[in-house]
């Protein structure tokens, strides 16, 4: 009978355990939940204990079904350490379609490796992540994890959202504090998703979304992370890198970071000092003299890639960068610095997010954050900024990863928010000129010359590094409104004082030009049709923005066949409106010669969802004009 009984028990709680994973089961999820989504967050729940000034623990379970190959990023089972952070617990549990357990990964059979891949630098900073290839798709993953920190000067942003094409069922976040660490909040575009404030006392903080649906990613959207709900969090009394801090304002938290973190980090070896000093010889001008020391940096170290707030937030001493040559974006900065200061040229480290998408840092909401660091050396009443991770750049040439945006540069008397700069619309220019023949064969050659300046520089400027190949594949796909495209001589010109890049190119096609009976049809802007396609977008939900606006301005004569005249020109053309203005012209010269006029300007901007089929139809009719044909008869 007991024999019974026992069995009869073990039968029921092998049947409740097997039904209590059965809400994994993808049947489960609401079809709602499953439209445009390639994962759906099953549950999400953070639990932060701020133990003290100097002790933090973080729980995290979360359970992702990933519906194809593309939801894998979803299941963000990984956990950072280093000297100040541990990870007490990790691991995951792989799930069937239908909710059966098919897999248990402990803490063992997670990788671990450093962040940075080879480099002794950061040894002490690493990821422990789950390496798992799935068998089929959908499967589900459960994943807890328990990280304990002595920083307590970072407290990640909560996100119920992470991404586009992927939903939430539900997340949870809740926070304890003692009540007297200043505990601060910002929540950001709460607006239309169903999130509940649960708790928010002097020592606890809780918030339950549920249901949010997956979004597509438009064309021209911002960033998820201007889009999604977010609540950003900090201390007022922390603690980094083995130091208390206190920080009510920016002023007090430049004060500390100066003071405590980056103190002591820029002593140079008395032979380096000498060395710097010799380079600068006897110029006075500070920034001519900045100008050396980069061109010094730039020679002498390489970058290694890792971003703020990973591998800790103190630099590494310029006595160690200076003997080994290489360092991340806060060592390679203070490096320079450390050379400046040599020098007699003051400096300043100036934290940011570096990013093609442009993020401010949040001014009024005082605590740590960006990910990337650059240098700010005073000119006059502005600021000449230094990207000290490029081999390449030219002196104070920001491009696109940090131009424009709101950044922390820190003081020893206290940091300030400033903007950094701005390229004009008008300032991002590309100018063309050059020539094209068409024979009587109807095949083309010519010859383009293209000067490329502002952030436009940034873009063409990379060219320059491609290898044969590799910059064949790009003319190509540049020019791929030429079919059978020959590449002739190529010259480039990085003119790194002027910030110009020049680009001058010899191609040829076969062909170029349709020939039906005695009639010759070809497109007359062979070089810089704007291949942009402004997909049409029904319904669309969010708002669109052109991040940086730009001039196109060509130039191009056109030679005609012998034997032909103009049966038709394209009218000449112009439009103007909120997004830019374009206008073309077509002047006929001499001995069977014409000259093309384009002028294409954009205005950078954030729009409405509702302007945005406006927009749509400037560049539908961008477009078609740059594809207007030319029509000769044979004589």
């Amino acid at each position: 009978m007991k024999s019974l009984v026992l069995t009869l028990f073990f039968c029921l709680f092998t049947l409740i355990s097997s039904a209590q994973k059965s809400e994994y089961a993808v049947a489960a999820i609401a079809d709602s939940l499953k439209e445009n989504a390639n994962a759906v967050v099953r549950f999400d729940q953070i639990d932060i204990a701020i133990l003290s000034q100097r002790s933090m623990n973080t729980k995290n379970h979360r359970v992702v079904t990933v519906l194809n190959e593309k939801g894998v990023s979803a299941i963000q089972a990984y956990e950072y350490y280093d000297k100040s952070t541990s990870v007490k617990s990790i691991e995951a549990t792989i799930y069937d379609a239908l909710g059966k357990e098919i897999k248990r990964i402990k803490r063992k059979d997670f990788k671990d490796q450093s962040v940075v891949g080879g480099s002794t630098l950061f040894s002490d900073s690493r990821v422990v992540y789950l390496d798992y290839t799935p068998i089929s798709y959908p499967f589900t993953v459960e994943f807890n994890s328990e990280v304990q920190t002595s920083s307590t000067a970072f407290i990640p942003s909560w996100m119920p959202l992470k991404g586009f094409y992927t939903s939430t069922e539900k997340a949870v976040l809740n926070v304890v504090y003692p009540a007297d660490l200043g505990f601060k909040k910002k929540e950001l575009q709460f607006s239309g998703f169903n999130i509940k404030k649960t708790t928010d006392s002097s020592t606890q903080l809780s918030y339950t979304a549920s249901t949010i649906l997956a979004q597509k990613q438009e064309d021209y959207s911002p960033a998820y992370k201007d889009l999604f709900p977010k609540v950003m969090m900090g201390l007022e009394y922390f603690h980094l890198e083995g130091v208390d801090g206190t920080a009510t304002n920016w002023t007090e938290f430049g004060k500390w970071y100066s003071e405590k973190i980056l103190s002591g980090t820029t002593d140079l070896p008395e032979e380096t000092k000498a060395k710097i000093k010799a380079i600068v010889g006897d110029e006075k001008d500070p920034i001519k003299k900045a100008k050396l020391v980069y061109d010094f940096v730039q020679k002498k170290s390489r970058y290694v890639s890792i971003q703020v707030g990973i591998g800790g937030w103190k630099p590494m001493l310029a006595t160690d960068v200076d003997r080994l040559g290489y360092g991340d974006c806060k060592a390679l900065t203070n490096y320079t610095k450390a050379l400046l200061q040599a020098v007699d040229v003051p400096s300043y480290n100036t934290v940011l997010y570096g990013d093609t998408y442009k993020t401010n840092i949040e001014s009024d909401f005082v605590s740590m954050q960006g990910n990337h660091m650059i240098l700010s050396i005073p000119n006059g009443n502005h600021y000449t900024w230094l990207e000290c991770t490029s081999q390449d750049d030219p002196f104070g040439y920001q491009g696109t990863f940090t131009d424009d945006r709101d950044v922390l540069v820190i003081k020893p008397e206290g940091a300030e928010i400033v903007r950094t700069k701005v390229y004009a619309d008008e300032g991002n220019t590309q100018n063309e000129k050059g020539s094209y023949t068409i024979d009587e064969n109807g095949h083309f050659s010519g010859a383009i010359v293209i000067h490329s300046e502002g952030s436009q520089y940034a873009s063409r400027v990379r060219t320059e590094h491609l290898s044969p190949t590799e910059k064949e594949a790009h003319y190509k796909e540049y020019w791929d409104n030429i079919s059978n495209l020959k590449l002739g001589k190529i010259t480039l010109n990085n003119n790194k004082e002027t910030i110009r890049f020049t680009e001058d190119v010899q191609l040829s096609a076969s062909n170029y030009a349709a020939i039906t009976g005695n009639k010759m049809m070809f497109a007359v802007d062979a070089f810089n049709q704007t291949s942009a396609n402004v997909k049409r977008i029904r319904n669309r939900k969010n708002p669109f923005q052109i991040q940086r606006g730009y001039l196109d301005a060509d130039e191009i004569e056109i030679n005609l066949p012998a034997g032909y005249t103009i049966e038709f020109l394209p009218s000449n053309f112009e439009l103007k409106g909120k997004f830019g203005a374009y206008k073309t012209e077509i002047i006929k010269k001499e001995n069977n010669k014409l000259l093309y006029k384009r002028s294409l300007f954009l205005n950078k901007g954030k729009y409405s969802n509702k302007e945005y089929d406006d927009y749509r139809l400037f560049m539908e009719q961008v477009s078609k004009n740059d594809n207007a044909k030319i029509i000769l008869t044979k004589n």
